[in-house]
């Protein structure tokens, strides 16, 4: 049988050298009993023995910390830089992985990973963690209990009349609304949601009411041209109760989910679920001015998105709605 000279030290391997080395074996004698020169033994005892003699469990930490050392990110300096830009601005690791293979450089999201639980390891400095987004306790639908009944909401229209090209994203113009709420009683933040380009705006609101969210709305909607305000869909909260006040100003039609089915503009929800990595329930609202929140829609609007192909919102909206973002139309009713 040939020695293992070139392979690296299993956790088996290194128990049974912390076994042999505590009961006194020589290097050779281990060596022996290992198949493994020597020369290796010896090397891997300089290496990794700590204060308390050779541990097994310590020796492979010390031995992973130091593959660790020659990662890339930790060798390329303008690559770390990058990479830690991306994630300064709320991107997750994919995201900035797949932004930068569109630039020609690449660096797996599992790397970046890696490299931040590292970092976390090496130095016991948990602020690391503050570069990945915040990670979600349950999966799945969650739906809201209480709100309106439907049947309460005047010239309601069940979202199963939506038409098909809402409900597939093909067609621009239809947008989701919904109401981001926080642990301050009646604090509220508005969030409209685009679904063919995900592009959302957020905007403060005095309260839950219906009027000044049906007013917040239409000087939203109103600069875009018709077919850029198809539709919007609504879950079946009183502060929805005037949608039909949309209709005749801006003229579009609007729709609503199934009672307890929030779920079902599922865009909107997924962008209230990001958004809380900026706004959580905790928030005092009206210590955010109108600028600060729409800082923070255009932070989300200008973070790649896998279901865009890594494009931006923003991108998106600019290219298929013919609009540019940062100057002409911010989605904004300031």
């Amino acid at each position: 049988m040939g020695r293992k000279s070139f392979e690296q030290f299993g956790i088996e391997e290194r128990c049974e050298i912390s076994r042999r080395r505590q009961a006194g074996e020589s290097i050779r004698q281990i060596a022996a009993a290992l198949d493994r020169a020597p020369s290796s033994i010896s090397r891997e005892l300089k290496r990794n023995t700590g204060a308390t003699g050779y541990q097994s469990v310590y020796a492979g930490e010390q031995a992973r910390a130091r593959r660790w050392q020659g990662s890339r990110l930790l060798r390329d300096a303008e690559l770390q830089a990058r990479v830690l830009e991306g994630l300064r601005r709320g991107w997750s690791p994919e995201q900035v992985s797949r932004r930068l293979a569109q630039q020609g450089l690449q660096i797996s999201y599992e790397s970046i990973y890696r490299f931040i639980a590292a970092q976390i390891a090496r130095t016991n400095d948990y602020a690391w963690r503050l570069y990945l987004p915040r990670a979600k306790s349950k999966r799945g639908f969650r739906g809201r209990k209480g709100g309106s009944p439907a049947e309460h909401i005047q010239q309601r229209v069940s979202i199963e009349k939506r038409p098909k090209a809402a409900a597939d994203r093909r067609q621009a113009g239809h947008w989701e609304a919904d109401l981001m709420l926080f642990a301050r009683y009646g604090q509220a933040v508005l969030t409209l949601h685009e679904r063919t380009s995900r592009l959302t705006a957020i905007v403060r609101q005095p309260s839950k009411a219906a009027a000044p969210v049906a007013q917040t709305l239409k000087a939203l909607l109103a600069p875009l041209p018709p077919a850029l305000r198809r539709s919007i869909t609504f879950d079946n909260g009183t502060e929805f109760a005037l949608h039909h006040t949309l209709h005749q100003p801006l003229g579009l039609r609007t729709y609503f989910c199934d009672p307890h089915s929030p779920w079902q503009k599922g865009g909107v929800e997924n962008a209230n679920g990001r958004l809380r990595r900026w706004l959580p329930r905790g928030t005092n609202v009206e210590d955010l001015s109108p600028d600060q929140l729409l800082q923070i829609a255009q932070i989300y609007n200008h973070t790649p998105r896998k279901c865009l192909g890594f494009k931006t919102p923003a991108e998106v909206f600019a290219k298929v709605l013919h609009f540019k973002c940062e100057s002409t139309y911010r989605l904004s009713p300031v």
